[in-house]
């Protein structure tokens, strides 16, 4: 197999890329100038070898703790639960959340072999356990995926017996959203969400 068909093979495992798009891209590096392919190749060789995953939460980080886990700042009394690391800067963006994170690697999906022991939810339980009670809830923002809606229900399930209580991030309609092109789910868990104006 040549070094094309082999970059190829790798690149269209990633998410969201086949085969043709891996193509693409191999096509492209191999037009582009050799200092960026090589600039591009060490990045990725730095990525393998410097990046790993928080000791406390889980999030990609380049020191032992990240950068979350380690801000004085934070407060320590709240944790917000999601699926992947990416996930983090997403409701970092926010500028709204001032709490820690728990990564839990992935969702409960019994199909594809993802079990609780495949993710990282032991060692949620345990940053629990060992808090003495600092920790009074726990935000659930797993994906409204049938996946995502199941380990929210499992973690649920895992979490009340050790004392905080536990949210769940809010559905419903979408800022800008009109209720002609939102389908009916997403309605119904607006309706059920619904709070009194001005609170």
């Amino acid at each position: 197999m040549s070094v094309i068909d082999q970059l190829s093979s790798e690149l269209a495992r990633l998410p969201g890329i086949g085969p043709k798009t891996a193509l693409r891209l191999v096509h492209y590096l191999m037009k582009g100038s050799k200092h960026d392919t090589q600039r591009l190749s060490k990045l990725v060789v730095e990525l393998a070898e410097r990046i790993r995953p928080c000791s406390v939460c889980g999030n990609f980080s380049e020191e032992e703790r990240c950068q979350v886990c380690s801000d004085p700042r934070r407060d320590p009394s709240i944790i917000c639960v999601v699926e992947e690391a990416y996930e983090v800067g997403s409701i970092e963006r926010t500028g709204q959340y001032r709490g820690l994170f728990h990564v839990l690697g992935g969702r409960l999906s019994p199909l594809d072999g993802v079990g609780p022991d495949e993710l990282n939810i032991n060692g949620l339980l345990e940053r629990i356990q060992c808090s003495n009670g600092e920790i009074g809830e726990v935000i659930l923002a797993t994906n409204a995926s049938v996946e995502g809606e199941a380990t929210s229900v499992y973690l649920e399930h895992e979490i009340r017996p050790l004392g905080p209580s536990v949210t769940r991030l809010a559905r419903g309609i979408p800022v800008g959203g009109d209720l002609e092109y939102i389908d009916g789910n997403t309605i119904a868990q607006a309706l059920a969400g619904r709070r009194e104006m001005g609170s």
